[in-house]
């Protein structure tokens, strides 16, 4: 046990779901109950219970579940009158910390800390004590001494102390009762001549970490989360797996086919029962949004996080903290002019390693994109940096967002690939057979099919008189984002609401505006960005983004320009005089690299009483 001469042990109890499930809902904490064990003298020393006022009591009066109502006893005028989480947690602060001698927590099962405490302090900024990041796992330990028939997931402290044959407690309390169970079976442990092992460590920082493209990776331990907001980070998302541990490197953000995140990324986790602990963070929040979960392969995370550019290669490995992104550089600008930038103004910080610390991102013929990586050795470094958000260099503004490793290669890698690589099979004349389509379309042959007129062509050029909406609910409808802007829905150009749907037919959560001039498009995303859409009971809050129209067209086309000759029929639309109520059409729209795999298409869907904005 080394020093250390108490433990703690400590048990939460949520609102919502308990046991296997305890904070896979969510829910807060309502419990937290502890006993201090004298591992010297082996013996009690106190035992105590805090109930805990959940912060959705404010908004909701009837929170509690009825299994807790049920099991532990607990009733409303208690809850009502308890303390929040952080000043309970300072109450064991204090307490605690008057224990002579050094401590370590004891849970049953990992869920207490890492699905159910830590999640809930991080969604309420609450600082937590280091202690809490390490503990024993009262589980791990009597399956490592006693080597049970039971998996260690499946034990329960009533299994363990019929399995030693120990009196089980009499306390009235079902949470201190739990607690005390504990001890007996911790100081068991201790008669019979058992040592605990290292404590388990939760690890609150994210660390670098460089994978190359021949890397194994277990595919037990990825998960792929969808419907990140689009400026999410690495840390952001190591944020929202809180209290569980990330591999080093094991953030890799997914691009679109034009370098721009696209919502989604791939997670690699240290063992199998954290990535099955990250599932059940499936529809858990960032903000407003909700987070899906899914399981991944060890080839798609490799896929997106490991390299083999060795300019890439050769940059990472200089050890850098932070990487921080640079976007809308002038084409001509230099690695001084990059350090300068960052070595001015209220806040300067240095760049690693000076010119070496900067890495521009060229086209295969080696032309300038406007993009760049810089590294910084520290934290504080990369924070000062990203205060120079759309400061200037000459008259452009420049765009800073943090980055990762796999999103360095992952850029680098595409940025040297021939364009003849991320051809686009269904803008190749009349060279797509059905096999090459998306299962989607293969049942579209059963729709009866409408009269049709041609879509005036997207809008090209580099004036931004076009607006991208992102994070739509997926049952968003045109009137609907009609609704959502408003005045500013005025202002939109015929046939200029194009919705984008997924290679299922689904919604993607995100459509683009042409509008009729760009005073139009930027007063738009002024008095619309991050407003709230609102579609029965769901809330959700919109970014609306200016942009061009070759932005717009790079979107939905990949990043191509057709070698076929131009026509208007690989895009059309429901023309309104043939339908009196909502139409659909799918239009094929190819818009990632053919060998990524990813189908999208716009759908137009339009009504009579849209025709003021969408008709032609």
């Amino acid at each position: 046990m080394g020093p250390r001469k108490h433990l703690i042990i400590f048990h939460t109890v949520s609102c919502g779901l308990n046991g296997s499930n305890l904070g896979s809902d969510e829910q807060d904490i309502i419990i937290i109950s502890y006993l201090v064990l004298d591992i010297i003298n082996k013996k009690i020393i106190s035992a105590k219970k805090h109930s805990v006022r959940p912060s959705a009591l404010d908004v909701n009066e009837n929170i509690l579940s009825d299994e807790v109502r049920n099991e532990y006893n607990v009733n409303d005028p208690e809850i009502k009158r308890a303390p929040n989480l952080r000043i309970v947690l300072n109450e064991l602060d204090k307490v605690w910390k008057e224990l002579s001698g050094k401590f370590t927590l004891v849970t049953d099962g990992p869920l207490p800390l890492r699905q159910c405490l830590l999640p809930e302090t991080n969604r309420k900024n609450l600082a937590i004590p280091g202690y809490f990041k390490v503990y024993h796992d009262i589980r791990k330990e009597f399956q490592s001494a006693f080597n049970p028939v039971v998996a260690q997931e499946n034990l329960t402290v009533e299994y363990m102390i019929r399995f030693l044959g120990i009196s089980a407690s009499c306390v009235i309390d079902p949470a201190l009762r739990h607690v005390n169970n504990m001890a007996a079976i911790m100081l068991k442990f201790f008669t019979d001549g058992y040592e605990t092992h290292e404590p388990e460590v939760i690890h609150t920082s994210l660390l670098q970490g460089i994978r190359t493209s021949t890397d194994q990776v277990d595919t037990n331990c990825v998960v792929r989360a969808r419907g990140l907001p689009w400026q999410a980070s690495d840390i952001d998302i190591a944020r929202f797996f809180t209290g569980l541990n990330v591999s080093p490197g094991g953030v890799a953000l997914c691009l679109s086919a034009q370098g721009r995140r696209n919502g989604e990324a791939v997670v690699l986790f240290e063992s199998v029962s954290h990535r099955d602990m990250a599932l059940k963070r499936h529809k858990h929040h960032i903000g407003n949004r909700y987070i899906e979960v899914y399981k991944a392969t060890g080839e798609e995370f490799i896929e997106v996080a490991g390299g083999n550019n060795s300019e890439a290669q050769e940059f990472l490995s200089r050890g850098g903290q932070v990487i921080i992104r640079m976007r809308g550089l002038p084409y001509d600008c230099s690695s001084k002019q990059v350090i300068e930038f960052f070595d001015r103004g209220e806040n300067p910080c240095k760049v690693l390693d000076d010119e070496h610390g900067v890495l521009f991102v060229k086209k295969p013929d080696g032309r300038a994109t406007g993009d760049a990586f810089v590294l910084f050795s520290k934290e504080v470094d990369g924070d000062k940096a990203l205060t120079k958000h759309k400061d200037l260099i000459g008259s452009r503004y420049i765009e800073l967002f943090r980055s990762t490793t796999a999103e360095v290669q992952q850029v680098l890698n595409r940025s040297l690939e021939p364009a003849s690589n991320k051809a686009n099979p269904l803008f190749m004349q009349n060279a797509t057979s059905l096999q090459q389509t998306p299962p989607s379309l293969n049942r579209m042959s059963s729709i009866s099919p409408l009269t049709v007129f041609p879509q005036q062509m997207i809008t090209a050029g580099i004036k931004k008189d076009c607006i991208r909406l992102r994070g739509l609910p997926y049952e968003a409808q045109v009137e609907h984002i009609l609704e959502f802007l408003g005045d500013n829905a005025r202002n939109i150009v015929v046939q200029g609401v194009h919705m984008v749907f997924n290679a299922q037919g689904q919604p993607s959560g995100e459509a683009f505006i042409q509008m009729d001039s760009e005073s139009s498009a930027n007063l738009a995303s002024i008095n619309r960005h991050n407003r709230y859409m609102v579609i029965g009971k769901k809330q959700r809050y919109i970014e609306v983004l200016q942009c061009s129209g070759e932005d717009m067209s790079l979107v939905l086309t990949g990043g191509l320009v057709s070698t076929s000759s131009p026509t208007k029929s690989q895009i059309v639309s429901p023309g309104n005089r043939a339908v009196s109520t909502l139409s659909y059409l799918l239009n094929p729209v190819h818009f990632s690299s053919a060998n990524s795999g990813h189908y999208f298409y716009l759908r137009p869907s339009y009504t009579r009483r849209q025709s003021q904005y969408l008709s032609s």
